[in-house]
């Protein structure tokens, strides 16, 4: 199990982004790079939070990609103005979103997968939870319930008010900068889980205490010269 471990950890890593960024998120690269320097974990996808404005298709009854335009993309905080003139673009049925931070993270074994599923509940995910597939894969997905979606126009015609439009985003940025402290939470509540776990798991061997032998005796003299003294006294009797 290790070594599928190890192997599927290689694969992922070195595999191409197929995002659509093609790069993680600057706000948990972070929280990526102490993961994926662990022995026991490995990220195969994530997602910072972000802001969206998409364009449905009027007669479309299920929501598919081919389905829809993306009017506004923001994994930062954005201007009732942005999102004004992202409506003007218009043509069916607009709806604005607030997704929070998700990321899905293949684990060792169960013990390191609750480990991870533990700090992500402590640290306000409380979506998070895991599951195992009949190939050994351990997978802790971290995500919460915080998000936001709000239908805007109907066949390209606004159905809100400008004012609504200014609340509507000041909601969603509140949403998004608490959803940033929550994922700074998540990194620190991980890195010091980890540290711990490593401290227990370092062994308690006396002789690891002792002071490593350098040749020389308490007071700095040399014990290879006193020894060679010795034997010389003994061959001259």
């Amino acid at each position: 199990m290790e070594k599928t471990f190890c192997q599927w950890k290689k694969q992922c890593l070195n595999k191409v982004d197929l995002s659509k960024k093609g790069v993680v998120d600057e706000d948990v690269v972070h929280v990526v790079s102490l993961l994926n320097g662990c022995q026991q974990y490995f990220t195969t996808s994530s997602c910072s939070g972000r802001i969206t404005i998409m364009d449905r298709a009027p007669d479309s009854l299920v929501v598919q990609k081919k389905n829809l335009v993306w009017l506004l993309v923001a994994h930062t905080t954005c201007t009732s103005d942005e999102v004004m003139s992202a409506l003007t673009r218009s043509c069916g049925n607009a709806v604005l979103k607030f997704e929070p931070f998700v990321m899905h993270v293949q684990c060792r074994s169960l013990e390191d997968a609750q480990l991870l599923l533990s700090a992500a509940l402590q640290s306000g995910f409380k979506n998070s939870g895991l599951t195992a597939s009949k190939t050994g894969k351990i997978i802790t997905a971290v995500r919460c319930t915080h998000g936001l979606e709000v239908p805007l126009s109907d066949r390209g015609r606004l159905l809100v008010s400008q004012e609504y439009i200014h609340f509507l985003t000041q909601t969603a940025n509140q949403k998004m900068e608490d959803n940033l402290k929550r994922i700074e939470r998540f990194y620190q509540t991980v890195r010091t889980t980890l540290t711990t776990k490593e401290q227990q798991e370092v062994p308690q061997d006396s002789a690891a205490l002792s002071p490593p032998f350098t040749g020389m005796d308490r007071r700095g003299r040399d014990t290879d010269d006193k020894l060679e003294k010795l034997r010389n006294q003994a061959c001259e009797q």
